[in-house]
C-alpha cells in the first residue's frame, strides 16, 4: 500500500486546502495578554504572542469550543520557513478529539520573521564557510540553545491559558521539530507524552555527534515516546534504532513505519505535516493512553 502525497493531491483538493487555510487566517485574532480568549469557531486559529528572550515571537492556537480544561498539543515545526498550511491540516485532527493545538513559530522563521535569524541561514552560512561536519555540529548547538528556548518559552506561555490542562500536555514535532521533541521528552517535567516524527532522518548517517545526541536523549526519555516515518523517508533508522533503544531499557515507546507516502524521500518526509489523515488516528490512542487523568 502506498499513501498519496503532496504530489498526488487532485488540484481540486489542494485549491480547497488553500481556500481553508486563507479563510483561517483572515479570521486570526492576535492575544498578547496572559489569557488567550475562547473561540467559538474551533476551525478559525487565533494568533498568540509569546516572549523568548528579548524576541517576540508568534504561534497559532486552535481550541475546541466551550471553557475547557481540554490536553492540549505543542507542535514543534521543522526548518522550512512557513509551516502554515501544515498547521492548518494537521490542527482539525486533533480539535475535533478535544485537543487544544497550539503551533509556535521559532524565531526568524513564519509568522516570528523578523525575529532572530532563521536557523537555515545560519546553517546553511556555516556550511559554507566550514563544511557540512561544523553544519551538523552547529545545528545541535541551535537546537540545545536558542530553538530549544523557543520551545520551552511557548509551552510556558500555553500553560497559562485558562481552558489547558496543565496535566495533559503532550509534543509532537517533524523533522527538526522531532529533536526538540525528543530534548522534550529528555526533560519530562511538564509533558506527559512525546511523538517524535522523523527527527533527525536527514542527520542520521552524515553526523556521528547528531545521531549520539539523540540516543543520548532516547536513553533518558522521561515519558512514553511515540516514533513515526513513511518507509520512504530520507532514513528510517532514527525510528527502528532509537525506539529499538528504549524497548531495551525498559522505557515506553512505540513506533510505526507508515507505507511510502508519494513517490519520493521528500515525500516521505513531509508524511508528519501531509500525511495526518493516517497518523493522527494512532497518534490520538497514543495520548489518550498516555495522557490519562
Amino acid at each position: 500500500m502506498t499513501f498519496p502525497g503532496f504530489h498526488a493531491f487532485t488540484r481540486r483538493g489542494l485549491i480547497f486546502s488553500l481556500v481553508v487555510l486563507a479563510a483561517a487566517l483572515a479570521g486570526c485574532s492576535t492575544t498578547t495578554g496572559q489569557d488567550a480568549a475562547a473561540k467559538t469557531d474551533a476551525s478559525v486559529p487565533e494568533l498568540v504572542t509569546f516572549a523568548s528572550g528579548e524576541l517576540t515571537l508568534r504561534a497559532l492556537l486552535w481550541k475546541p469550543p466551550g471553557p475547557g480544561p481540554f490536553p492540549a498539543v505543542v507542535f514543534n515545526h521543522g526548518s522550512e520557513r512557513d509551516h502554515d498550511t501544515h498547521f492548518a491540516l494537521i490542527a482539525p485532527q486533533f480539535v475535533r478529539k478535544g485537543y487544544v493545538f497550539f503551533a509556535p513559530y521559532r524565531r526568524g522563521q513564519g509568522l516570528s520573521a523578523g525575529q532572530g535569524t532563521w536557523v537555515l541561514d545560519t546553517l546553511s552560512r556555516v556550511a559554507q564557510e566550514q563544511g557540512m561536519i561544523a553544519r551538523g555540529k552547529m545545528a545541535v548547538e541551535l537546537l540545545k540553545t536558542e530553538q530549544l528556548n523557543d520551545v520551552l518559552a511557548a509551552l510556558a506561555r500555553l500553560q497559562g491559558m485558562p481552558f489547558v490542562d496543565r496535566g495533559r500536555i503532550a509534543v509532537v514535532g517533524n523533522s527538526f521539530g522531532g529533536v526538540l521533541t525528543m530534548q522534550m521528552a529528555e526533560r519530562g517535567s511538564d509533558i506527559r507524552s512525546a511523538v517524535n516524527m522523523a527527527g533527525a532522518a536527514l542527520n542520521w548517517k552524515r553526523s556521528p555527534e547528531f545521531k549520539q545526541w539523540m540516543f543520548d536523549m532516547a536513553r533518558n526519555a522521561k515519558v512514553p515516546v511515540f516514533f513515526i516515518q513513511a518507509e520512504n523517508d530520507m532514513d528510517t533508522g532514527p525510528s527502528r534504532e532509537l525506539s529499538a533503544e528504549m524497548t531495551r531499557l525498559g522505557k515506553a515507546n512505540r513506533m510505526r513505519i507508515y507505507p511510502p507516502f508519494g513517490k519520493t524521500a521528500e515525500d516521505g518526509h513531509s508524511f508528519g505535516y501531509l500525511g495526518s489523515q493516517f497518523w493522527s488516528p494512532d497518534v490520538i490512542t497514543f495520548l489518550g493512553e498516555t495522557m490519562k487523568q
